[in-house]
């Protein structure tokens, strides 16, 4: 397993992967544009250079882009959902540029409409999105099941992947966080190991793309998306063991997307700790 955190691209992508090695990490995941804005970002090839001699002789080993969230390409709003493909498919496009492992979406929301129709709007947007991309795999992240949101459940993933043509680029992304808020018990091994039956089932383990690791500020099936650092929340740290640990996952990157101890994103202190955890 490659243990790592969401790091700023500031700089250039080069510079991630700098900020990658200071925190101890072999996976970092970015942003590859403002996610605060609508401008979709491509690196120039002078910084795609660069980025690629870093890399080289880094120890981080796996690349992850998170789609900025103001994407809805289950949108009724034909604006949003041209300014969501614009977006992701330029992600997918870094992505093929930069040899990333994959882009990680949240699948988008039906906001208070029904949901057949949203699962159907947004797999042609992601279709839409793939086709106009080379190889870059996109997951399909997991949500936490607040409000009208998309793939609360993995027969909803399995849905969403079925909706935009069941590309075998198209994976699934596993946050801890969302998993439990979602109703799902991974909080002990063999409850863990369960869910994974269940998702065997419904969607396949060669769907199984990326992992995010963050504890859950909320109890099981609270339907609230809030991270905590590791640990400290209601997984614990036997829970954030064992999704270290479980051996489905083994070949993943795994991401942290939590707080730290100063409200400013994982520190090196809590790579560290996730890499005793795994280690065991």
């Amino acid at each position: 397993m490659l243990i790592g955190c969401h790091v700023s691209p500031a700089g250039g992508p080069h510079k991630a992967i700098e900020r990658g090695e200071e925190r101890g990490c072999t996976a970092i995941q970015i942003f590859n544009q403002s996610p605060r804005g609508w401008k979709p970002n491509m690196y120039t090839e002078e910084q795609l250079g660069r980025y690629h001699e870093v890399k080289a002789s880094s120890s981080v080993e796996a690349v992850l882009i998170h789609a900025i969230y103001l994407l809805n390409p289950a949108s009724e709003d034909a604006d949003i959902r041209e300014k969501s493909l614009a977006s992701l498919s330029t992600s997918l496009r870094v992505g093929d540029a930069l040899g990333a492992q994959g882009v990680v979406l949240h699948p988008g929301s039906a906001k208070t409409g029904p949901v057949p129709p949203a699962i159907k709007q947004a797999g042609e947007v992601i279709a839409e999105a793939l086709a106009l991309s080379e190889s870059c795999p996109l997951h399909l992240e997991i949500t936490a099941g607040a409000g009208g949101t998309l793939g609360r459940t993995f027969a909803e993933l399995a849905e969403l992947i079925d909706a935009a043509g069941g590309s075998p680029r198209l994976g699934v992304c596993l946050d801890s966080c969302h998993l439990l808020a979602s109703g799902y018990d991974v909080r002990t091994p063999e409850s863990l190991s369960a869910v994974l039956d269940e998702l065997e089932k419904e969607l396949g383990l060669d769907r199984l793309g990326s992992l995010h690791l963050n504890d859950s500020q909320f109890p099981l099936g609270s339907n609230k998306d809030r991270h905590a650092n590791l640990g400290e929340g209601e997984l614990g740290e036997t829970g954030c063991a064992a999704f270290l640990r479980e051996p489905r996952f083994q070949a993943l990157p795994c991401v942290l997307e939590t707080p730290g101890p100063d409200g400013k994103g994982t520190s090196a202190d809590e790579i560290a700790y996730a890499q005793r955890l795994h280690a065991g």
